[in-house]
């Protein structure tokens, strides 16, 4: 094999961009209680049935993966999920872990629901989060999925 100038070029300015691109932020404690921060407004704002302020927690483009649903995207098909969603009359949502590298954050956790149904049974589940800095430094979610612990009832 013959290697020319033209053949090694274009390797060598790959290798020349790689090795002069940014390390990615760190993830700071500021971070991580910012984004503990979107959780609990997640929460507060559920509580208050407060749809467009959960609708706003979430990028444009965001996509929510609810269980037994079709895929959800952008702000409006989530917060208008979120609107229709039975009453809840208590909720909690904890982070059992928030990682996170340059501006992406992964929150992974678990929540205890409590629908104001009748006959409706305590809820618990998991959920695993992406958010986004944004360019005012804010944190929002881009990807959200949630499922229930309670097994599915039989066929």
């Amino acid at each position: 094999m013959q290697l020319t100038v033209n053949s090694v070029l274009p390797t060598v300015a790959l290798l020349a961009t790689l090795g002069c691109a940014p390390a990615p932020r760190p993830f700071t404690e500021a971070d991580r209680a910012a984004n503990l921060a979107v959780t609990q407004a997640f929460h507060d704002r559920v509580m208050a049935k407060d749809w467009e302020g959960v609708g706003k927690l979430y990028a444009a483009n965001a996509v929510m993966l609810p269980p037994n649903s079709p895929t959800l995207r952008g702000r409006t098909a989530i917060q208008g999920f979120m609107t229709a969603f039975p009453p809840i009359t208590e909720f909690t949502l904890f982070d059992d872990t928030i990682i996170g590298t340059g501006d992406r954050a992964y929150a992974i956790g678990h929540y205890r629901l409590t629908l104001g149904l009748k006959g409706s049974p305590v809820d618990s589940g998991k959920f695993l989060d992406v958010r986004e800095r944004q360019a005012d430094g804010s944190w929002l979610y881009v990807a959200d999925m949630f499922s229930s612990d309670i097994p599915a009832a039989a066929p």
